[in-house]
């Protein structure tokens, strides 16, 4: 029975995701971001729905209206980009590995919505990213960025590398952190099976632009790994 449900997710969920690719893409040749991101995001929740995957959600009301922020998120499944994507409030984009970029359809669709593409295991690749982020920010787009750089393989919250925090001090922006609950039961990496169960993204306080500017880069990437840990669910 396990296999058969794994098998109706997998099938559903990815009927449902190309639908979701190929409207997206059409939209952002016909409309304007802020016209297409809301209906983006409703078809974003409504795959958990599709795919019988109960969402909870705690903490969305730190998020402020209008303000731009620098999201920082645990990275466990395949799961966290669409659900981080449909349930941050507000227009958000992200960086992510260059070989999803690469992808058919979804690569084209991720460079169509402004997702900026990060080679990680080149350090002055990895630089020229982040500039590209870093001006995204500074024309008013909050971003979302994973500093763990790959999912985790057993479940635990994994290193954070140092690069996403000297973007945060260059941004001058706070940083809000996000911990994802109930994703690596899920479907951790490396193992085909999706096993049903109800998943959390949980919203921490801000960290605010004056503390970021006070810590070195170290202190600040010990802070926020700390901060995120704080919000994650063990089981």
């Amino acid at each position: 029975m396990k296999t058969l449900i794994s098998i109706y997710i997998w099938v559903a969920g990815m009927l449902y995701f190309l639908v979701f690719l190929l409207f997206t893409l059409a939209c952002t040749y016909l409309f304007p971001v802020k016209v297409y991101d809301p209906w983006m995001k409703k078809m974003l929740r409504f795959l958990f729905v599709v795919t019988g995957i109960k969402v909870e959600t705690e903490g969305v009301q730190h998020v402020k209206p209008d303000t731009i922020y620098l999201f920082m998120a645990n990275h466990v499944s395949l799961f966290d980009v669409p659900l981080l994507a449909g349930y941050i409030p507000g227009i958000v984009r992200a960086v992510e590995a260059l070989q999803h970029h690469r992808w058919p359809l979804y690569g084209w669709v991720s460079r169509r919505l402004g997702n900026v593409p990060i080679e990680r295991e080149s350090y002055h690749n990895s630089l020229a990213s982040l500039r590209k982020t870093l001006n995204l920010i500074n024309n008013g787009r909050s971003m979302v960025i994973l500093p763990e750089g790959h999912r985790t393989l057993d479940g635990n919250l994994q290193p954070f590398k140092k690069l996403p925090f000297l973007l945060a001090k260059q941004s001058e922006i706070p940083i809000l952190p996000i911990g994802l609950s109930g994703l690596y039961h899920l479907k951790p990496k490396g193992n085909w099976m999706i096993r049903p169960a109800a998943i959390k993204i949980s919203f921490g306080q801000e960290i605010s632009p004056e503390l970021i500017r006070d810590l070195t880069v170290t202190q600040l990437r010990d802070h926020v790994q700390n901060e995120i840990s704080k919000l994650i669910e063990r089981p």
